[in-house]
């Protein structure tokens, strides 16, 4: 049974249009210890989401009033919560999008309802895990940055940056070791539960994706410098 420390299952909205795998989805959440929530429509789940919170939201790609790439984007304009996408496009290039605007893990149809209660709870496991050792803060020599992270935040020039799990992860190794070049490798390890899941370009994608949210906060902003052939570091204060 999967419950929070104070007792509450936690909430997931379910948005998928095709009846018989809401229901399924619904059906092995619920099995799980789950409170699952659906919705047919990106419509209906507009105002599910002003109902929260939700611990996640499962999102179906093809939904047939709005894209889920649209509704993730409209989501990651103010919240950071978890996002696996459901979707009957296999390409690497849909997947790779999917994760740059913010997603947090993608499932193929057709898939397990089994195995997406999984990725549930890992992708839940991976955003609200605490910090094993007490959190340092942010390194003198990369003010700009402030990280919270008890709340799993990460503040720039005083703006409160909204990341997902994934992206929040990526930026606090970044920050903590100022001028460390990362290999793609190395930051897979750090970002996802399995590593062997991802793929390289996928890093790319949400570094990308950093820069661009980095850059909405001060347009001259670009304190991430890629490493041709290595990987990534943040630009150590001058």
């Amino acid at each position: 049974m999967t419950t929070h420390a104070d007792g509450m299952k936690p909430r997931i909205l379910v948005v998928e249009d095709e009846p018989s795998i809401l229901d399924n989805i619904i059906y092995s959440l619920e099995t799980e210890g789950f409170e699952p929530h659906g919705c047919p429509t990106g419509g209906e789940a507009r105002a599910a989401l002003l109902r929260g919170p939700w611990a996640l939201v499962v999102l179906d790609v093809g939904l047939p009033d709005v894209a889920g790439f649209e509704l993730c984007r409209e989501i990651r304009r103010t919240s950071n919560v978890p996002i696996i996408f459901l979707t009957a496009r296999s390409s690497e290039v849909d997947r790779v999008v999917g994760l740059e605007i913010g997603g947090d893990d993608y499932m193929v149809k057709p898939f397990s309802p089994r195995e997406l209660s999984a990725r549930v709870k890992a992708v839940l496991r991976r955003f609200q895990a605490a910090p094993a050792a007490a959190p340092e803060p942010a390194p003198a020599a990369t003010g700009d940055f402030r990280i919270d992270e008890e709340r799993a935040q990460i503040h720039f020039t005083g703006v409160r940056l909204v990341l997902s799990g994934t992206e929040f992860r990526l930026l606090r190794a970044l920050c903590e070791k100022p001028g460390r070049v990362f290999s793609r490798a190395q930051l897979m390890d750090i970002a996802w539960d399995d590593p062997g899941a991802a793929l390289e370009r996928t890093v790319d994608a949400h570094i990308k994706s950093l820069r661009a949210k980095l850059k909405e906060v001060s347009r001259d902003a670009d304190p991430i410098e890629t490493h041709r052939g290595f990987g990534y570091s943040l630009r150590e204060a001058v």
